[in-house]
């Protein structure tokens, strides 16, 4: 296989996607859609922690940087049409506040947690690494909620990760849990 050389981009890489929810200083909840998170082993608490970055100035992180704490939601094919309208109306915008959600709060943290979501961790801030006008996040994994089907282990990963069909995304496509193509950044929105 001949190589060539070529600027780092996020191409054949696929994330999951998570909405992160926090509240708003009037409580309404907020959510936001990312990608860049991922998971490491935190030898000062003996547990599992979940890493999360944010790029630039967001109503999301002006809240996690207030409350240090957030949830974050996993999405699935289900959820993808309001995924994608909540991530690309800025938190700002008067727009969002108009998006219909269903949520209930944390059973640990007081974070807002999409009832639609059969994946949410209820996170808390450890530490905060600044990274240009956004940071990356060190995060306790105060809590998860699953939907009973996913505790089944009499069924496989497999089969439960196919039940929910979580949507995975490269470069600015999403794509199903069978590798179909969903679409573009912003083409499905709700």
């Amino acid at each position: 296989m001949s190589k060539i050389c070529r600027e780092a981009i996020n191409d054949f890489c696929p994330q999951s996607l998570m909405l992160y929810g926090t509240y708003k200083e009037d409580g309404a909840p907020n959510f936001a859609l990312f990608t860049w998170f991922s998971y490491y082993s935190d030898y000062e608490d003996n547990a599992l922690g979940f890493v999360a970055s944010i790029g630039e100035p967001k109503l999301t992180l002006d809240r996690i940087r207030e409350t240090r704490r957030f949830s974050a939601n996993l999405v699935t094919e289900a959820l993808l049409p309001l995924a994608d309208r909540l991530g690309n109306i800025g938190g700002y915008h008067p727009k969002k506040a108009e998006i219909p959600l269903e949520t209930e709060r944390g059973r640990v943290l007081d974070v807002p947690v999409l009832t639609a979501s059969p994946v949410n961790f209820e996170l808390e801030v450890k530490e905060f690494l600044p990274h240009g006008d956004g940071a990356v996040m060190l995060c306790r994994i105060r809590n998860v909620l699953y939907d009973e089907a996913l505790a089944d282990e009499t069924r496989s990963v497999a089969e439960r990760a196919g039940a929910i069909k979580p949507v995975r995304t490269v470069n600015t496509e999403y794509f199903g849990w069978d590798g179909k193509p969903l679409g573009a950044w912003g083409e499905i929105l709700a």
